[in-house]
């Protein structure tokens, strides 16, 4: 029987990371293609199909032999794959599935980056084995997935699984990306843990490392190295991160009872110690049904989106 094959795109802003893959989840080829935003991201789906055309015919792959291509893009995404605008593709409304399918003629499916991203994780990296996680991605922003009986939750408008925007502090009165206030994305991003520093290096003159930093270089980076070198300063703001993080999980916990929960994006390149701030606080507020839940690491790193992208189209044709 001949062998089947996938294609799994995580559409970025800046690249498109692109996999071929065995139905089996062996990664054939990885590869990046840069993201044409111009146009309003007319030429992004286009380049993507030029691009699997090339590495069909360079590996002898018959088009036949492929189940389908499945797409991450950095939006809500409906069920009908279809985006109603993006932050940083230049697109408005766009029928992502259809275009696709028409460019390549062969089946699509497509989902939101993080869900898409949670998904590899459970497929192939730390989730694996598990059917219910939730995945939690620290970066400039703070995404998620939810995985519940091994599907993303996707959500009636393609907005299921918006971890960050959970309202994890009802007093603030600063302003978060989206327009609102109180967001977790605003604690426990990477942008969040600088900003939080700073708040704390602006109440006293405690002594701390971090005041050998100009106040807008501080990053979390900053921070986290600061706590492996015992400052106590450091220490706190990395508390109240771990309180804000670790109680919208237990919040998120009751709602999906998750056997882990995988912590990723760059602020996760801490490492271990992440972990225990976020697991305390965590414990502190779960409903006893829920304290089984483990925290672990994400394992893929980049690779996490095509993985998923990938399983879009395995799943589909289960």
């Amino acid at each position: 029987m001949d062998k089947r094959y996938c294609f799994g795109v995580d559409v970025g802003g800046t690249t498109v990371k692109i996999g071929l893959f065995e139905t089996d989840g062996t990664i054939m080829d990885k590869w990046e293609i840069k993201t044409n935003t111009a146009d309003h991201g007319s030429a992004v789906l286009p380049d993507i199909a030029q691009s699997l055309e090339e590495k069909l015919r360079e590996h002898g792959i018959e088009k036949r032999l492929v189940e389908g291509i499945g797409l991450g893009v950095p939006a809500p995404v409906s069920a009908e794959g279809v985006v109603q605008n993006t932050a940083n593709l230049g697109w408005g409304y766009k029928e992502v599935k259809r275009e696709m399918e028409e460019l390549m003629g062969l089946p699509a499916e497509v989902g939101n980056d993080a869900n898409v991203a949670a998904l590899g994780e459970m497929w192939l990296g730390a989730g694996k084995g598990r059917q219910d996680m939730i995945m939690v991605t620290l970066g400039t922003g703070v995404g998620g997935g939810v995985i519940v009986n091994g599907r993303a939750i996707v959500g009636s408008g393609g907005a299921g699984g918006e971890i960050g925007h959970f309202c994890v502090n009802y007093e603030e009165k600063d302003t978060c990306g989206c327009g609102k206030t109180g967001c977790l994305e605003q604690y426990a991003s990477a942008t969040g843990i600088a900003r939080l520093a700073r708040l704390r290096l602006a109440k006293n003159d405690d002594p701390s490392e971090l005041r050998g930093c100009e106040m807008e270089k501080i990053t979390a980076k900053t921070v986290f190295d600061a706590l492996k070198e015992g400052d106590k300063v450091a220490e706190e703001i990395v508390e109240e991160f771990g309180s804000y993080l670790g109680h919208a999980m237990a919040n998120l916990a009751a709602v999906t009872d998750p056997a882990v929960i995988v912590i990723g994006g760059g602020v996760s390149k801490a490492g271990e110690i992440i972990l225990g701030y976020v697991e305390k606080y965590y414990q502190e507020k779960a409903f006893f049904a829920n304290r089984h839940t483990k925290f672990i690491l994400a394992e893929l790193g980049n690779d996490a989106g095509i993985c998923g992208a990938a399983k879009l189209i395995i799943d589909r044709t289960k």
